[in-house]
């Protein structure tokens, strides 16, 4: 049984990573093609990245949008979460279900419906139009994060910090969102990826007015397939996983999650008793 598990996950990394080993290896391709096995070795494509204007503005544009979004998101799901858990309000699983419907609707419907919004203001074709846009969309990441948080957090440290008077504006700054912090990272991470290669939503809101880095890609893909594509698709999973990995390391990954691993362990430790009293055998009682 163990050599089928080690054979099924050694398929299952292979089969992931084996499209981004080629991608990787195309973008490094010396000719102007996406040859594959490339002819010659040369980085000019990543450096036209950076040297290239449109390029080296459509990153800049895409960072900008990213880092905005993802900062709003969260400051919108933040007080959120912590009213809709605290305070235990009648309306809240209704909120909550508003909170995450952007993200659960297909993006286009999304899309389609800020677009109008944008287009009956008559404030189309600006980049703080993205970045509201994608403020919504992805403000279920960080709500989600930080409502698990909420709802794993000891309700006895806000207790003993209300007992001795502090106040619940005190216990929510001193208390409450320092635990939060982890959770809101997280749900901050996850927008700014996402955001990061987001195209449906900024090419209906603002269309090539605001050129972001995913939309210049399919506008690049219409001149042909370039190693430079190659390389921007390198980048990108680069930055994604420079960020996960980032969040990681700040702390425990469960904590990150939004979940307590002292509740997480208690049931492989209660497996491990049940198991080892099954294996214990069962004293007779002597006769008497």
């Amino acid at each position: 049984m163990r050599p089928l598990k080690w054979f099924v996950t050694a398929f299952t990394i292979v089969f992931l990573f084996a499209p981004l080993l080629v991608v990787a290896i195309v973008s490094i391709n010396e000719n102007r093609y996406m040859d594959f096995p490339p002819e010659g070795f040369s980085l000019a494509w990543y450096t036209a990245l950076w040297t290239d204007p449109a390029w080296r503005a459509s990153i800049g544009r895409s960072l900008t949008i990213a880092l905005a979004g993802a900062t709003l998101a969260v400051a919108v799901a933040t007080p959120l979460a912590y009213v809709l858990r605290a305070y235990r309000i009648r309306l809240a699983p209704l909120l909550y279900s508003l909170g995450i419907l952007p993200f659960m609707l297909p993006p286009v419907i999304s899309a389609l419906g800020m677009q109008v919004f944008w287009n009956a203001t008559g404030h189309v074709g600006r980049i703080e139009n993205v970045v509201i846009a994608h403020a919504i969309f992805f403000s279920t990441l960080p709500l989600i994060t930080i409502s698990l948080a909420m709802e794993t957090m000891d309700p006895s440290l806000r207790e003993a910090a209300q007992t001795l008077g502090a106040s619940p504006r005190t216990t929510f700054r001193t208390i409450t969102f320092p635990l939060l912090v982890p959770s809101m990272v997280t749900g901050f991470a996850a927008a700014f990826v996402l955001s990061l290669n987001e195209y449906i939503i900024a090419f209906l809101v603002a269309g090539f007015s605001v050129e972001t880095l995913p939309i210049k890609i399919f506008n690049g893909l219409r001149y042909g397939f370039t190693p430079t594509i190659a390389a921007v698709t390198v980048v990108f999973i680069a930055v994604a996983g420079t960020v996960f990995t980032l969040a990681a390391m700040f702390g425990n990954l469960l904590r990150f999650l939004g979940a307590d691993p002292s509740i997480l362990e208690r049931e492989p430790a209660a497996e491990a008793r049940a198991r080892a009293a099954e294996e214990v055998p069962e004293r007779v009682p002597a006769a008497v």
